[in-house]
């Protein structure tokens, strides 16, 4: 294991990682702002048991094979392309749901009910179909992995658990924050239609930004 000094800047580095915007925070924020701020942390535990997958699978050396094979790479990166795309089509051309302008006399509306299994699972997908985070994970934790140590994978597995038991607590603030920001500005709870829009075509950038990407080892 790296010693207290690199595992301080290990978790670190992590937390400033899960805090940068992308398609995890995206898909965070929009369910916590059109839902509330049980379905914005349901939609991180989503994305956080995804991360878990690719953290296994790079400890088994699936990581690794999607590293080094294009084919394998690509059957993963278009068919995460293709559910990024799928949720940006749904959202942009979703309808409105309801009066989501403030009611007299409270300061915003109540937020949309989710069904937290299918916000659970689209967290799943949407972290799952993306190797770049298998890719993330074979090169930055083997970084922090001291030169000689034995029992690497164990080592590996460690580490890869520690990024993402912390990633929970960041998540939880992005829910948290978005919700907070859906029951305070009416101009959020005004806009949500929109706002449905804008996520629908930064899914689909997403999208389409993986669907372009090459295996960076090719």
């Amino acid at each position: 294991m790296p010693d207290t000094h690199q595992l301080l800047l290990f978790i670190a580095a992590g937390w400033l990682l899960n805090l940068t915007p992308g398609p995890d925070v995206l898909y965070i924020v929009t369910h916590a702002l059109r839902s509330g701020a049980r379905a914005g942390i349901v939609a991180g535990l989503g994305i956080t048991t995804g991360c878990f997958v690719h953290i296994f699978a790079a400890a088994l050396g699936v990581g690794a094979l999607l590293a080094a094979s294009a084919t394998a790479f690509n059957l993963l990166k278009w068919a995460g392309a293709a559910y990024l795309l799928y949720v940006g089509v749904r959202l942009l051309f979703s309808r409105a749901q309801g009066n989501l302008l403030p009611s007299a006399g409270t300061e915003a509306s109540a937020p949309i009910p989710a069904d937290l299994w299918r916000v659970y699972s689209g967290g799943f997908w949407t972290n799952v179909l993306n190797p770049k985070v298998a890719i993330f994970f074979l090169a930055f934790v083997p970084q922090f992995i001291t030169p000689g140590t034995t029992q690497t994978t164990w080592v590996f597995l460690a580490l890869g658990v520690l990024f993402n038991v912390n990633a929970i607590p960041v998540n939880t603030g992005w829910a948290l924050a978005a919700a907070w920001m859906a029951r305070r500005a009416s101009l959020v709870q005004r806009g949500m239609h929109w706002l449905d829009r804008v996520a629908g075509a930064l899914f689909i950038t997403f999208g389409l930004k993986l669907a372009l990407t090459d295996n960076p080892v090719s």
